[in-house]
């Protein structure tokens, strides 16, 4: 089994930790070169200028599906040229009655080599195959949905 770490740091900034009244900003170090200030959601009284846990499900099961979809792509002959994607996580309350990401929506947006062209249903299976392979939607509930644009 692989084991792969982050370190995160907070510091309390007030004089008590009080409800609704300390700071949630935090750092969180991916290697010794990257790292990311983080917090709340902004809804929750976060600084919208710092990245959440909620965009972080979203950023990683992106990249995980945009890598399964481009090492599926390769084996296949593929030739893409760029790959994008907008990814929204939506908050909502699950069937206990918790506040929980109740959905993610993908939209990839993928462009191939010129001369290269391939169907609607073979975009759709292979996007389908990446997310059925993507190690982080494997961890995740199904409230996946991936939006498919092909430009």
């Amino acid at each position: 089994m692989s084991e792969l770490s982050i370190k995160l740091t907070w510091q309390r900034l007030e004089k008590t930790l009080t409800p609704q009244k300390y700071s949630t900003t935090h750092s969180l170090y991916f290697t010794e070169k990257f790292s990311l200030v983080g917090g709340a959601a902004p809804e929750y009284g976060g600084d919208p200028e710092n990245t959440n846990p909620e965009q972080g499900i979203a950023a990683s099961l992106s990249s995980c599906h945009m890598m399964t979809f481009l090492a599926l792509s390769a084996k296949a002959g593929w030739p893409v040229a760029t790959y994008n994607d907008h990814a929204v996580a939506y908050l909502g309350k699950n069937p206990k009655g918790k506040i929980a990401v109740m959905q993610i929506d993908l939209n990839p947006q993928v462009k191939f080599d010129a001369g290269f062209d391939v169907t609607d249903e073979e975009l759709d299976k292979m996007h389908d195959r990446a997310h059925r392979y993507c190690f982080i939607a494997n961890s995740l509930a199904d409230y996946v949905t991936v939006n498919i644009n092909i430009t």
